[in-house]
């Protein structure tokens, strides 16, 4: 496949990538989207669910998003953890990966559950998406290639997935698209600005280190992905 550097590839190239390895399998298949916050995964990941289902002509594709398993704020505050929310600890890893192994090793019509996460609540949802006849699961998160410790942790993540994308976006963008989303969410400027400094961009160096774990990494271009 030719990709010109100045346009990019477009999701519905991405969507044919992806969907010819999803045909004629048994299982259902698992692409994980890995990148700093901010990056756009949640956008990458709709879009190409959208454009596979098109392809398809049918629902065979949903998005996983790993921020269903946000710890509940009650938790994260009897742990002293809430102010670090979104970092590494505060996601109830374990759930996730029991969660993931689960639609992974089902056939196509078998139904699971998957919990999704209120913005406006800040809050995870029990059962938010219902997957059922689906054969492409897009999961997608900060620390799906994070090489920590052990089986029992994010480092287990990896070997659940068929296929591992690494979406990635300059450092000054990703700190305007965190101040936006913070005070969009109803944060003052000066918690937003703290919580960038102090705790997202430390996650953006953290994730960073993950991007070599990935078979593909991307740079969203326009409306395009540059392939890198």
């Amino acid at each position: 496949m030719v990709v010109s550097e100045d346009s990019g590839i477009s999701i519905d190239e991405l969507a044919s990538r992806i969907w010819e390895r999803v045909t004629g399998r048994s299982r259902r298949f698992v692409l994980g989207i890995a990148g700093p916050p901010g990056a756009g995964k949640s956008t990458l990941a709709v879009a190409l669910r959208d454009a596979v289902n098109a392809r398809a002509g049918a629902g065979v594709a949903e998005v996983a998003p790993m921020d269903g398993f946000h710890l509940t704020n009650a938790e994260l505050r009897v742990s002293g953890a809430l102010a670090r929310k979104g970092e590494p600890d505060t996601f109830d890893v374990a759930g996730y990966l029991d969660r993931l192994r689960l639609l992974r090793e089902t056939v196509p019509g078998q139904r699971v559950s998957w919990p999704l996460y209120d913005r406006v609540r800040h809050e995870p949802v029990p059962d938010g998406i219902i997957f059922d006849r689906q054969s492409l699961v897009v999961t997608e998160g900060n620390y799906l290639l994070l090489d920590d410790y052990g089986a029992a942790g994010w480092s287990a993540v990896r070997e659940c997935l068929d296929a591992a994308w690494y979406l990635d976006a300059p450092v000054e963008q990703l700190r305007e698209r965190l101040l936006e989303r913070h005070i969009r969410g109803g944060k003052s400027e000066t918690f937003a600005r703290d919580k960038v400094a102090r705790s997202d961009l430390m996650n953006v160096a953290l994730v960073a280190e993950t991007r070599e774990r990935a078979d593909l990494v991307l740079r969203s271009v326009g409306v395009n992905y540059l392939v890198e």
